[in-house]
């Protein structure tokens, strides 16, 4: 298994040194390669084989069907936060259909988003290619992270979302309010083996370690929420394999309603999300 992944790893850095697909590999077995393609190859080989993620060293990773640049400066976007979009996504129609609730909002008013913590951009862009009569808000503190995000916006021609720089909620106006809020913030606690794996040595610190319990930007998240939702609007937040206990606690703490957590296709807890109404 592992030494098929390694010649699969090898094939995606050659194909992208050469600016080619894969399938030419194969249809051009035959072709010399220049002595400075090969010195390239071979230093991406190695740095690869170090641990560093295949993403950055072909500086793409795809999301929801989307072509993402990604960089040092942001985290590598992962196939279980699939699950956030779809999550989001179904809230957000639930709501256009309506609710019995007299405070729900009413069913012509456009679905307004905000992402926090958006990184490359994935989870903000995906929903603004599924649904491009939403509007989108995407936030990051990290001004380099934003640069990438609004590039692959740009890439894709998404235009019905803005970008604001800030920490959390610090960055949209005190007044602001939306239909649904959510993020995939930092939820690796300190000192939390798995930081020493999977390429995660090599990924923003910021972004993933919140916090002896790995909670702190939870609770921050959970906590801030109420003031900036509307009345029967939904919290969505991802969070690793073993909070999903505290993180209901969070909710209900919060006030949420019709708390429920969601597995990923390994069965395993990774989306909480909450009605405040």
């Amino acid at each position: 298994m592992r030494e098929a992944r390694d010649h699969e790893d090898a094939r995606l850095i050659l194909a992208h040194v050469l600016g080619r697909p894969v399938s030419w590999l194969y249809a051009w077995p035959e072709q010399e390669l220049e002595e400075n393609t090969v010195r390239r190859f071979q230093e991406l080989l190695r740095r690869r084989q170090a641990g560093e993620p295949l993403a950055y060293l072909t500086g793409e990773k795809e999301f929801w069907s989307l072509n993402l640049k990604v960089t040092p400066d942001t985290l590598v976007p992962r196939p279980e936060t699939e699950l956030l979009v779809e999550s989001a996504m179904q809230a957000g129609d639930d709501l256009l259909v309506g609710a019995p609730s007299p405070r729900q909002r009413t069913t012509h008013e456009p679905i307004h988003a905000l992402d926090l913590g958006t990184g490359s951009g994935a989870i903000a862009l995906a929903l603004a290619s599924e649904r491009p009569q939403w509007r989108i808000t995407a936030t990051d503190l990290s001004k380099e992270a934003l640069q990438v995000a609004r590039e692959n916006a740009r890439r894709h021609r998404l235009q019905n979302l803005e970008f604001l720089q800030g920490h959390w909620y610090d960055a949209i106006a005190p007044g602001a309010r939306f239909h649904l809020i959510l993020s995939n913030p930092p939820y690796v606690a300190e000192g939390d083996s798995h930081l020493q794996r999977n390429g995660l040595p090599f990924e923003p610190a910021t972004a993933l370690i919140a916090g002896p319990e790995g909670l702190d930007d939870l609770r921050r998240i959970i906590a801030g929420a109420p003031v900036h939702l509307q009345p029967g609007g939904w919290l969505l937040v991802e969070h690793g394999f073993d909070q999903g206990e505290a993180v209901r606690a969070l909710f209900q703490g919060a006030c949420f309603t019709q708390v429920a957590t969601r597995q990923d296709l390994a069965g395993r807890d990774r989306v909480t999300l909450g009605c405040y109404a």
